[in-house]
């Protein structure tokens, strides 16, 4: 049976939704249909929101009493011009199916998150980043032009050198603006040429968080790709012990050195399928955690050049599908925030609370921003970013995750919209300075709220 959070329905059908994390549920309508009949879907006064394959972690895509639009193929989805190096990509296309298209044919996505099951459009939409934004920025950033359908029916193609100047505030509005300015059906972006299916990466094991932080500031301008894995169940004078890995894309040359049996079929792209997890009691308490993570830890070597493969480096949770459920009914959230590099103090003073608290999962990662896209609402800035995740349902949560939001705000951070699930609209405001801004560019173009979301409604986004 499918997760509430993935959509395989006829058209019309009622459903309940979650996001990721599973922490709430509401009903809505699922509308699957193509990009030229999105003007068409009926919304009544709770409106629409386009949702892709439901892997924002809390409430964006989903819009209890309201209309859920899925995007359906066309008959030519993606289209890649070799000689520019660009993909013209229907929004729903998965990262999966692009990446089987792009990848033979020697390029690799501008941009990927932690999971290649997430659509062009929701992509735009939260305008991901990656493991290597100190030196790529956001997949926005890569977006050369986009189709938009407004609240009127009417469509718009939108790019950052669009000729109008309401024009540009709309497209900036629109990447990283979580599907509030109108559904995206269409995106022409551009691409990374490789030359191997595979990328060459440091790893090694550090003892505390001060040698991560140490390496991690050394480090940025050696490699494309920096991310570090941080032990959040560990006390004392070890607490934020970790695995750095650093990497980029693997030549051919790097290939005949380190790894010649790959050479055989250097662009092959083969994810294989996921072992699914049956629904279970939660397995992520306080003992597992630790048992979990100090293997984890003296499993990785001190110091390790190895050849992963692209997917065993850019996404490798992809390998079990519906890993959230490991976190039982309560589900979970995922906590991300960024905070100045300034503000090193705050991070950490975060991970010794979060440590104290002893509720935080396996899933721990650190990485540094750098400069800003152009995106109104686009979450990363310059700074220190880490993610983790709470199990729902523990006494105290709420108390917690208040504290850290002060924490956040205080030193000039902020929250990632496409993770979030509990923030609150002031938190939100102090942490972007744009959103007024925004909310007059959307506005602009939906003034009766026709666009709108769960999230938009808790934020007070409208």
């Amino acid at each position: 049976m499918a997760s509430p959070s993935t959509l395989v329905d006829p058209m019309g059908d009622e459903r309940l939704l979650t996001g990721w994390g599973r922490t709430s549920a509401t009903s809505a309508t699922v509308e699957s249909v193509g990009a030229d009949e999105v003007s068409g879907v009926g919304v009544g006064s709770r409106g629409a929101i386009a949702r892709g394959l439901g892997r924002a972690y809390g409430d964006p895509a989903q819009n209890g009493g309201g209309t859920v639009i899925r995007l359906q193929p066309s008959a030519n989805p993606i289209w890649i011009d070799v000689d520019n190096a660009t993909a013209t990509v229907d929004a729903g296309v998965s990262f999966d199916e692009l990446l089987r298209r792009l990848v033979p044919n020697g390029f690799f996505v501008p941009v990927t998150p932690g999971t290649r099951f997430v659509t062009v459009g929701g992509a735009i939409a939260s305008d991901v980043h990656g493991k290597g934004h100190h030196s790529d920025l956001t997949f926005g950033h890569h977006v050369e032009s986009l189709d938009l359908v407004l609240a009127d029916g009417s469509s718009r193609t939108l790019g950052p050198t669009s000729r109008e100047r309401s024009d540009v505030d709309l497209f900036w509005a629109t990447v990283g603006g979580m599907g509030l300015t109108g559904v995206i059906t269409r995106a022409t972006f551009r691409l990374l040429r490789v030359e191997t299916n595979r990328c060459l990466v440091h790893t090694r094991r550090l003892d505390d968080l001060d040698a991560l932080i140490a390496a991690m500031s050394a480090g940025d301008a050696e490699h494309r790709y920096s991310v570090a894995w941080v032990d959040l169940a560990r006390k004392g004078s070890t607490i934020g012990r970790s695995i750095l890995e650093e990497g980029d894309h693997a030549t051919l040359d790097d290939l005949a050195e380190h790894a010649p049996k790959t050479l055989r079929d250097p662009l092959r792209f083969d994810p294989g399928s996921l072992a699914s997890v049956p629904p279970v009691p939660n397995v992520m308490n306080r003992l597992a955690v630790r048992t979990f993570n100090e293997l984890w830890f003296r499993k990785a070597p001190k110091q390790h050049l190895g050849t992963p493969t692209l997917t065993g480096f850019f996404h490798p949770l992809d390998g079990v599908g519906d890993w959230n459920r490991f976190y039982g009914a309560n589900g979970f959230l995922q906590y991300q925030f960024v905070v100045p590099f300034e503000a090193v103090d705050t991070l950490r003073e975060i991970i010794h609370r979060v440590v104290a608290n002893g509720n935080a999962s396996v899933i721990s990662v650190l990485k540094r921003f750098g400069a800003q896209s152009g995106g109104m609402l686009s979450f990363p800035k310059p700074g220190w970013t880490l993610t983790f995740d709470l199990a729902a349902g523990v006494a105290g949560l709420g108390s917690l995750l208040a504290q850290l939001d002060r924490l956040v705000v205080d030193a000039g951070g902020r929250h990632y919209l496409a993770k979030d699930a509990h923030t609150t609209p002031d938190v939100i405001c102090a942490g972007y300075p744009r959103l007024d801004e925004w909310k007059a560019v959307r506005r602009a173009v939906d003034p009766t709220g026709h666009w709108v979301s769960d999230q938009a409604r808790r934020l007070d986004l409208l």
